[in-house]
């Protein structure tokens, strides 16, 4: 019994002492090095404790959002399955350089809400109208890569351009994907069909190999980064399979002909000719033709998730545009 007492004392005279260095350490430190734990760093306008940051847009939805920088605003929408993350080479680059940068994960995908409904064009038009509403933002910069090109021109379509200045569509799936009638170079529906089968039946290795494409690893000579395709892996996954399965059809079949007539801003057409997911002949030739005055930048041998796998080219364009 007397050695069970000693032990126990001794074990709390341990943690006694032990609990009070680490309090004394941190009353040692620097006011400076103890402040990183729980704040980022400041731009004048948040909070001394970085929270993550959302908005409520249609039916409450939540939609998350990142925003770094002052100056002239310019918002980014990306493209399927991804996040706000694949735009973290602009954001730095142009955040850098003097512009207040926001990029927002899409509903159902990222850390926004996944919702079973609203998972289609001008549902994502609508949040991208409350982001800018809450946000308070005037004379941005529209930049859609693939998806979030549709996004834009829906946005413009469907809210008008009182708050935009330019608009950017990359790789993006205007006018319309879907082949028919009226469109005949456009891709068949099995294509999309085997999109849907993919996310369904096993969306991670689907997405794993999606990467090869995507950024044109699977290309003679290639030269792959296997941290590009981990990341689209793992922002892919953060999503919700019932968003990302009913994005399919608002990206593939969703006709922004008419969207595209109301862009009136300066635009920038952007995309590879090799681009194999979103093939440049019936998509970004055709926009280009369409929005009125439209300035087409065509990148020979660039795949579809150049701005990724190209910022170093696509920044400097984007930034020369801008400043024009």
């Amino acid at each position: 019994m007397l050695i069970q007492e000693t032990r126990q004392t001794r074990l709390s005279r341990r943690g006694f002492v032990t609990a009070a260095a680490v309090s004394t350490a941190a009353m040692l430190l620097p006011h400076h090095a103890a402040a990183t734990t729980s704040m980022g760093p400041s731009n004048g306008q948040n909070s001394p404790k970085e929270e993550p940051k959302t908005i409520r847009a249609k039916h409450g939805t939540s939609i998350f959002y990142k925003e770094w920088g002052a100056g002239q605003p310019i918002v980014f929408s990306h493209g399927w399955p991804l996040t706000a993350d694949a735009w973290d080479s602009q954001m730095l680059y142009f955040g850098q350089r003097g512009y207040r940068v926001i990029a927002h994960d899409r509903r159902s995908h990222g850390r926004s809400d996944q919702t079973w409904d609203g998972n289609e064009m001008d549902t994502y038009a609508d949040d991208l109208a409350a982001l800018f509403e809450t946000l308070e933002l005037n004379n941005a910069v529209m930049v859609g890569h693939s998806t979030g090109g549709g996004e834009v021109a829906r946005y413009i379509g469907r809210h008008g351009s009182k708050h935009v200045a330019k608009a950017v569509l990359i790789s993006s799936v205007p006018p319309v994907m879907l082949k028919s009638d009226k469109n005949p170079g456009g891709l068949k529906l099995d294509v999309f069909d085997g999109i849907r089968s993919g996310v369904a039946d096993n969306r991670s290795q689907y997405y794993k190999d999606l990467t090869l494409p995507f950024f044109g690893y699977n290309r003679p000579g290639a030269k792959i980064s296997q941290g590009i395709q981990a990341n689209f892996w793992y922002q892919g996954m953060q999503g919700g399979i019932k968003g990302h399965y009913d994005c399919i059809k608002a990206f593939s079949e969703t006709d922004f002909t008419e969207d595209l007539n109301k862009i009136d801003v300066p635009t920038l057409v952007m995309h590879g000719d090799d681009d194999q997911i979103v093939p440049f002949a019936d998509t970004g030739a055709l926009t280009a033709k369409i929005v009125k005055g439209a300035e087409l930048k065509v990148y020979p041998g660039f795949p579809h998730g150049m701005p990724i796998s190209h910022a170093d080219v696509i920044n400097p364009d984007l930034f020369a545009f801008i400043k024009s």
